[in-house]
């Protein structure tokens, strides 16, 4: 049996370690705020149910109607731009 040789990674200067990576500093800052503004979105929807019991009107206000599926949908937007964001420095 042959001995099996642990190959090791080659070694990769701290320029070619940054220009192989596929997103920058930016890419990553936008990645945050975009999941900032979906986790909004959906603390937003959040509140009490109906039950059998007693009846919630609030389940049908314009805050989980219309405006938290609204702020998550532009969060979620904006995470595209944020991925798709080429920065002007960066060649």
């Amino acid at each position: 049996m042959k001995s099996q040789e642990k190959k090791s990674a080659p070694v990769l200067s701290e320029a070619e370690q940054k220009a192989s990576f596929a997103l920058g500093k930016t890419n990553i800052k936008l990645i945050a705020i975009s999941f900032a503004v979906i986790v909004v979105g959906f603390l937003l929807m959040l509140g009490p149910g109906t039950t059998p019991e007693a009846y919630n009107p609030d389940i049908f206000s314009f805050r989980r109607i219309v405006l938290a599926p609204g702020i998550a949908f532009v969060g979620f937007v904006f995470m595209v731009y944020a991925i798709m964001h080429n920065s002007k420095k960066r060649q």
